[in-house]
């Protein structure tokens, strides 16, 4: 049995080098752009702007910026619960924006674990 692929579609060579282009394409765009979103930086704030946090596109925390009037020795629960939500912010604007740009390049084709 034969099947009848329409002109244009499937295998001819020149279509698989047009894909392989633009694939590869895809891909150095997308490393550049990864680059890119390594290198940025992020200011998240919680608690009423009494935390801040700062970190890169690489989920490092580069600073924690702790307003005195949050520090209580005797609610240190506080403090905690508060920079744990501001890392948790920060780390998802990070995901966030890494997969909204990554989007950009790619359009609906999902690449799982990519980002």
């Amino acid at each position: 049995m034969r099947a009848n692929i329409p002109k244009g579609m499937g295998g001819g060579p020149q279509n698989m080098n047009a894909m392989l282009k633009q694939a590869q394409k895809m891909q150095e765009d997308m490393a550049a752009m990864q680059e890119e979103l390594d290198a940025r930086e992020y200011d998240i704030s919680a608690g009423g702007g009494v935390v801040g946090v700062k970190i890169n596109g690489k989920k490092e925390i580069l600073s924690i910026d702790i307003k005195p009037e949050i520090v209580d020795p005797d609610d240190i629960e506080t403090l905690s619960d508060i920079l744990v939500a501001a890392v948790n912010e920060a780390i998802k604007r990070v995901e966030d924006t890494n997969t909204e740009e990554m989007t950009k390049i790619t359009g609906s084709v999902g690449f799982p674990g990519l980002f």
